[in-house]
């Protein structure tokens, strides 16, 4: 009994390894992968700010003389045309320096009447005998200082009617008040704001935009314009000034972007968006997930599209975020690039492709 359980033991033995030696090897793993077809960029990212209109041009309107305004003629909202008066001073003070300027010239004209009076007999006096070349001399001396006061008087009556006009303000141009500086009863100061208009010809986008952007954007860009809280209505536009120093709160750059064309719904002071795209970047752009290292290098999988093997592929980087890279070298485009994965891969692995995207 024993000999015979020995010998089915070794039989047995000797089939399972019989079977061990026939059993065909595992089948390699094919990993499922997503991948991403690498292309090259033609065309920068787009980007959007948000900005408000302004009219291309803002008058501040002020008195060129002091004084009591005794009446402003228009509000905020009000349109003015060339000529209209939009404020007064108290003439009274003006009206009298006039009149004063007046008599002035008036006193001087008769001296000068006289002067000239006085001239004319010494030059008859001078030329029978009967006076001295120094009364002659004094007479003409004294007729000279009459011409010149009558001068001088004359522009101060010039300047006593400047002054009388100026008492009155008037918009020199067509456009809307958007602003007011000063109200019936003040005194004020020469140069001090009464109104600010607007005027019509024309209105710009600004925006504030970010340093980085400055660099990233074409000055000669066409930038598309659309009111914000009804994007239908939209026009474009181009850049037309670029303030020369950042705010020194936001450091940001005002720009200002010429409006081709005006919608009648697009008012100053709303709100629009503007939108171009950035200067494009020589390099292939992919997502941030497709990146991993090979000897602290970044690199990337790339897929064999026959073989369907995937290889470790090192690569320079031209710009790296949290969402995406951008390859400068060491790809092709229209080559097949892992972005889920990476981790669990090994050089010359099979995978089997579950997404390809561009």
């Amino acid at each position: 009994m024993k000999k015979s359980a020995a010998a089915l033991a070794l039989a047995a033995l000797a089939f399972l390894a019989a079977c061990d030696a026939k059993a065909p090897p595992p089948a390699a793993e094919i990993r499922p992968v997503r991948t991403v077809v690498a292309l090259a960029r033609t065309a920068g990212e787009p980007v959007s700010l948000t900005g408000h209109i302004r009219a291309r041009t803002e008058e501040n309107l002020a008195f060129r003389i002091d004084g009591r305004m005794i009446g402003r003629r228009v509000d905020v909202g009000h349109v003015v045309r060339p000529g209209d008066v939009i404020a007064e001073l108290d003439p009274q003070p003006q009206r009298d320096a006039l009149r004063g300027a007046q008599a002035g010239l008036a006193a001087a004209q008769a001296s000068l009447h006289e002067a000239a009076n006085n001239m004319e007999r010494q030059q008859v006096l001078v030329r029978q005998g009967w006076s001295t070349r120094v009364q002659f001399d004094a007479t003409e001396k004294a007729y000279q200082s009459a011409k010149a006061a009558v001068d001088a008087t004359t522009a101060v009556l010039h300047t006593a009617e400047d002054r009388l006009a100026y008492s009155q303000l008037l918009a020199d141009s067509a456009g809307a008040v958007t602003a007011t500086g000063a109200e019936a009863g003040e005194v004020v100061r020469a140069g001090q704001t009464v109104v600010t208009v607007a005027q019509d010809g024309g209105a710009d986008a600004v925006f504030d935009v970010p340093a980085s952007l400055m660099r990233q954007v074409s000055p000669d860009a066409v930038i598309s314009i659309a009111l914000t809280d009804d994007p239908t209505v939209r026009t474009t536009g181009r850049v037309r000034e670029v303030a020369p120093q950042a705010d020194p709160v936001t450091r940001s750059f005002q720009v200002k972007v010429g409006l081709v064309e005006q919608p009648g719904a697009m008012r100053l002071g709303v709100t629009v968006t503007g939108q171009t795209h950035m200067l494009a970047m020589n390099g292939i752009e992919l997502p941030a997930t497709a990146l991993t290292t090979v000897e602290t290098r970044p690199a990337v999988w790339v897929v064999d599209p026959k073989t369907r093997q995937v290889s470790l592929r090192p690569v320079e980087l031209q710009r790296q975020g949290s969402a995406s890279i951008v390859v400068s070298s060491g790809l092709e485009g229209g080559e097949l690039v892992v972005t889920a994965g990476v981790h669990a891969l090994r050089p010359g692995q099979e995978v089997r492709v579950q997404e390809a995207s561009s």
